[in-house]
């Protein structure tokens, strides 16, 4: 028997495919929708980035032992049991200060205490109470959102005594907290998340689509939605951030059912010398989370920036379709060669989506708007696709025949069946003999060749492996 049939296990039953149809939640990476946002806010150097670090699972935020590190807000996804949350690190909040830098902090954390579902409000048990606490304590309770206490860096019981002085704060209950060890941890996360849902799904209407409209402030979202709406539905002017919140809008068009989502930056605060595009990313945050497609609109006589990558990247972070909108293309000085160099260098500029279509249009003129529902129906069509076991399977066959696995321990990996999982986006397990043996270029190379074979244009696509008849030996991607 050559290698390359010694891959594949043509006597996979119906049962191991049906088995494969029910994988386990854990290892679902579509589960992360509709989440509840977790803001965490206090004074510099108090732990919220290492809070924010261990909520997450990641060493994402910076931790340097300064006040300021954090001076934008990060953001990111985290699960307590089976209960699923959004979190966001805002930068050190300084009621009273003069520096421009820390004026600039304090505008990003009162956004995010405007988006947020519940609020962490951190302290440093080490230092003590200080007047700036109280200031944010004060500045909480006008909120009329869930507000959690949170005494940080009590490493032990010496330190405990610490604690009772934060009830001058007015909380009716201080979690005394190790953000950096872990104590206490779980007292505070299961008071946190108490109320939220299981699982942490999207609502998902069968009969709609849900697009959320992305991009900097200024890009013209909210005059494409006009263009597509035919009226002034929305707010728009030359200001950026016009729109403050996110604005939901039904449409219909030809029997189908959409409803956008417009995520426009907040106002611009003339106190504050601050690039506007930074506060619409909370906005994004939120929106991408409810979304099937995101409409990611840029303005085509701009150069693309950072935060449109960063902003981009978030989609594929998330798992939701795609479709790029070049904007303002009627004012484009432009020749023949225009259109392509541009869609060229944007492909290679958003890397994570290399097969998202992308648009010129004007919302202005309307130039190439009627394009933009049936691309999103295309990018719908792909995001909820289902490919039968049957079919995977005499595909993955020929898939390794082409280009056979090379183990990364010495043992030969063998594919048994391959099953599509999920869709929303298209998600499939590989049910192998080694999980921890499938190096990442063929993990790779297997994507590459399920869009080869399927398309998936504008959509990412999830895989991830299981050892055969152990799932707690799997190990995803």
């Amino acid at each position: 028997m050559s290698e390359e049939e010694d891959t594949w296990d043509d006597d996979a039953s119906d049962d191991d495919a049906a088995d494969a149809a029910d994988a386990p939640a854990d290892l679902d990476p579509t589960d992360d929708g509709g989440a509840p946002l977790i803001a965490i806010v206090g004074r510099p150097n108090v732990g919220k980035s290492r809070l924010f670090n261990r909520m997450t699972g990641t060493q994402f935020a910076i931790v340097e032992d300064m006040p300021g590190v954090t001076r934008d807000r990060q953001y990111g996804d985290g699960r307590w049991g089976r209960r699923r949350y959004q979190v966001v690190d805002t930068g050190g909040f300084e009621p009273e200060s003069r520096d421009e830098l820390l004026r600039q902090m304090r505008e990003q954390a009162r956004l995010a205490i405007e988006e947020a579902d519940v609020i962490l409000f951190l302290v440093d048990g080490m230092s003590g109470l200080v007047p700036a606490d109280a200031e944010i304590a004060h500045m909480l309770r006008e909120t009329r959102k869930p507000v959690f206490t949170v005494v940080n860096k009590i490493d032990g019981d010496r330190h405990e005594a610490n604690v009772p002085e934060f009830y001058a704060l007015g909380a009716e209950h201080l979690f005394a907290l190790s953000a950096e060890h872990g104590r206490n941890y779980a007292d505070l996360m299961d008071a946190v998340t108490e109320g939220f849902r299981e699982g942490g799904d999207r609502v998902v209407e069968e009969d709609r689509v849900r697009v959320a409209v992305v991009g900097k402030p200024n890009a013209g979202k909210s005059s494409l939605i006009n263009r597509m709406l035919g009226e002034d539905r929305l707010l728009t002017s030359d200001i950026p951030g016009t729109t403050r919140d996110a604005i939901n809008t039904h449409v219909e068009f030809e029997g189908r059912r959409y409803l956008f989502i417009d995520t426009a930056g907040v106002r611009r605060k003339r106190s504050i010398s601050m690039t506007v595009e930074k506060y619409s990313v909370v906005q994004a945050f939120k929106a991408v989370d409810r979304a099937d497609v995101v409409l990611y609109v840029l303005d085509a006589t701009e150069p693309i920036s950072g935060q449109d990558q960063r902003l981009a990247g978030l989609v594929a972070d998330k798992g939701r379709g795609l479709v790029i909108l070049l904007n303002k293309w009627d004012i484009v000085e432009k020749d023949h060669r225009t259109a392509d160099e541009v869609i060229k260098q944007v492909r290679e500029e958003f890397k994570f989506h290399p097969n998202a279509p992308v648009i010129t249009i004007s919302a202005l003129t309307g130039q190439r708007a009627h394009r933009i529902l049936p691309a999103v129906d295309a990018v719908f069509a792909q995001f909820t696709r289902r490919i039968g076991t049957g079919e995977l399977n005499r595909w993955v066959e020929a898939t390794l025949k082409r280009n056979p696995p090379k183990s990364t321990t010495g043992q030969r990996l063998k594919i048994y069946y391959v099953s599509q999982v999920a869709t929303r986006p298209p998600t499939f397990m590989f049910v192998v003999n080694q999980p921890d043996a499938v190096h990442f270029s063929y993990q790779r190379y297997l994507v590459n060749a399920l869009r080869d074979a399927y398309g998936f244009e504008g959509v990412p696509v999830k895989v991830f492996f299981r050892a055969r008849g152990k799932r707690e030996d799997a190990a995803h991607t």
